[in-house]
């Protein structure tokens, strides 16, 4: 049967995630940033509250995957404290310079989340060679491998995502970057098994004074009172049309 894994981005999403049908839930802090790695608190929140398996995001900041020694001491800290709260997987991925897989940094990260489902995250998709990552990771013994197909958005890389979904000996295949209901038939019918979604909807903040002219944010035009939540019925119409 197709899993459905759903991007929350805080506990509230999490659990409305879980209740609505979702099979797993990657969380995440950051969405402006594509994804950083939760807080304690929060990691906190959702093991206690969330029934599904949850695997949090290792990604100690936006950008690229090439990260420094402290950037990656960092992320091995985060993985020891994800691993103590008991969560069942971790979502990393970590490149060298030359956009390969960082082998040595990956091995480690292998060893440090031993009883731990690893998913290698989008940082696929910047890789020099799909092929070459893909073999890397089944010889690391990554479970599953997140991509778009290393395109935007995964409907334009649905023909790399088919052909490395039939390569595979080893990583599940798991598409995600633009993947709705509007579209979702065309990766299940794809033989697709895993589907990534954040299946959100915008919602306005219920503060009722907003000030004029002071930005919290580094981009200006953002609208810091709006922003994206899971919504339900949609993660519940994407688990029914999969069933």
């Amino acid at each position: 049967m197709a899993i459905l894994e759903i991007c929350c981005y805080g506990a509230d999403c999490a659990l409305q995630a879980a209740e609505a049908g979702a099979d797993r839930i990657e969380l995440c802090a950051g969405p402006r940033e594509g994804g950083l790695t939760p807080s304690a608190g929060v990691l906190q929140q959702v093991i206690n509250g969330v029934t599904v398996p949850v695997h949090p995001i290792v990604r100690p900041r936006g950008g690229d995957f090439c990260y420094s020694d402290r950037e990656f001491a960092a992320m091995t800290s985060d993985i020891a404290l994800i691993k103590q709260l008991g969560f069942a997987g971790v979502v990393v991925g970590i490149l060298d310079r030359h956009a390969h897989i960082d082998i040595a940094r990956m091995r480690e990260i292998m060893q440090l989340c031993d009883g731990m489902a690893v998913t290698f995250h989008r940082a696929f998709d910047l890789c020099h060679n799909p092929y070459r990552a893909l073999d890397e990771l089944t010889e690391l013994g990554v479970a599953r491998i997140l991509t778009s197909g290393q395109q935007e958005h995964a409907e334009n890389g649905l023909s790399l995502l088919s052909e490395l979904n039939i390569r595979s000996r080893g990583p599940v295949i798991m598409a995600g970057s633009g993947v709705r209901l509007s579209n979702l038939h065309r990766f299940t019918g794809a033989g697709i098994r895993e589907i990534h979604s954040s299946a959100s909807k915008a919602v306005s903040s219920p503060m009722h004074y907003r000030k004029a002219g002071v930005s919290m944010s580094s981009h200006s035009a953002d609208d810091e009172f709006t922003r994206y939540i899971v919504d339900g019925e949609m993660v519940s119409a994407m688990k029914s049309m999969m069933q």
